[in-house]
């Protein structure tokens, strides 16, 4: 495999700066995936030259885009948004799918894109990665609030994965595709239900023991675990996201406690800190700048895309009128339609499969860039107004 250093020397670069740049006491705080993203698309072939996506660095990439769907597959803790929150977001995810495959329609047949499948399960995704940090530092995850918009980011995950896992399985028919994926799903089940039995004390006093010894088990039977679903994913001929957020969920059920968020931080730093920058800024590598700048029309869609996440994702928040207070909606769409990590994900398999020309893939990359910049601080400002009107209120009563 060709090494080439100084691209590789660059991305490392690059994962050390954004962070930094995200500390820096400014009044806009560009979110780091952004970062990584434009420093790509900077240093990369179509801007300045300086390094480009191959060999070393591709594979790299790779692994960083199943750790991010494995990591994604681990935050999705269905137990925590079981009921109505889970029910909510599922009609919410089913809305979103009926009003994006009609979009999307609608531009396949003005020829703007050549599949209209798809366009329409990227407009349905929901960055939930890039949502919980924000939940979390605001105080929102133990809000009724915040279960909803948690449940609605961990669907929509969950759903353009399915859909998108179905959509290139290879060499089957429609319904022997189905067939498949269910074999997957109850294979998956079986794991599950597994991970969830109650270990024998011996080997849980095992893997205490070996969680910060040089052995570091609990992380090589992670990735095992990781290894044979996204294998079995591909011998299934299903997409190998699919099993990378499977294995998640499934190391994610197994994991619970003490030593289960030792194990987490541990999977936390091979990804975030090694695996996924790699993916995110040789992503940017490969983000055709010039194509999207030197074609008016492309440049129009980013626009018009950000406007459809917002529409798809967004428009759900209407069901929500029973379960959020009015001022609650508006916040709630937003965060909603907040989505980047999985555009580029999938952008990347279009174009690599030919199923997504360069400049919508540009374009929805452009969106997705925006959605992250622009949403969730909107949403933020909303939320925090709402807050202080309701505590005026409480107060003069």
């Amino acid at each position: 495999m060709e090494i080439n250093t100084s691209s590789l020397l660059l991305t490392a670069f690059i994962a050390v700066i954004a962070p930094l740049m995200c500390e820096l006491p400014i009044g806009l705080k560009l979110p780091m995936v952004v970062l990584e993203v434009i420093f790509g698309i900077v240093v990369g072939p179509h801007v300045l030259g300086w390094a480009k996506p191959e060999g070393m660095l591709a594979a790299l990439g790779q692994l960083g885009l199943i750790f991010l769907f494995f990591l994604a597959g681990m935050e999705s803790d269905v137990k925590s948004i079981r009921g109505t929150p889970l029910l909510k977001a599922s009609a919410g995810w089913a809305l979103s799918m009926v009003i994006a495959l009609a979009i999307a329609a609608c531009l396949y047949l003005f020829t703007f894109i050549d599949n209209y499948l798809l366009i329409g399960a990227i407009l349905t995704t929901t960055t939930l990665g890039t949502l919980m940090p924000i939940l979390r530092d605001s105080g929102e995850l133990e809000t009724k609030f915040g279960s909803h918009v948690l449940a609605a980011g961990m669907i929509g995950e969950l759903g353009p994965v399915v859909l998108v896992s179905i959509m290139f399985a290879r060499d089957h028919t429609h319904w022997l595709k189905i067939l498949l994926l269910i074999s997957f799903v109850f294979v998956v089940l079986g794991a599950a239900a597994i991970a969830l039995w109650p270990s024998p004390p011996r080997i849980l006093a095992l893997i205490g023991r070996t969680m910060e010894s040089t052995s570091q088990l609990p992380v090589r039977i992670a990735i095992l675990v990781l290894m044979l679903l996204v294998a079995l994913a591909n011998k299934f001929g299903l997409d190998m996201i699919l099993g990378a957020f499977a294995s998640g969920m499934v190391v994610g059920l197994a994991t619970k406690g003490e030593q289960g968020r030792s194990l987490h931080h541990k999977l936390d730093a091979i990804g975030f800190g090694f695996l996924i920058p790699m993916f995110f800024v040789a992503s940017g590598m490969r983000f055709d700048l010039p194509a999207l700048l030197d074609n008016p029309q492309a440049l129009l869609r980013v626009p018009l895309f950000l406007l459809f996440f917002l529409i798809v994702r967004g428009a759900p928040a209407l069901l929500y009128r029973g379960e959020l207070a009015k001022e609650e909606l508006l916040p709630f769409a937003l965060y909603s339609s907040t989505a980047l990590p999985f555009v580029i994900a999938l952008t990347e398999l279009g174009v690599s499969t030919g199923r997504m020309r360069t400049d919508n893939a540009a374009a929805l990359v452009g969106a997705g860039m925006l959605s992250v910049l622009l949403f969730p601080m909107t949403a933020m400002t909303l939320r925090k107004k709402a807050l202080m009107f309701t505590a005026r209120q409480a107060g003069n009563r």
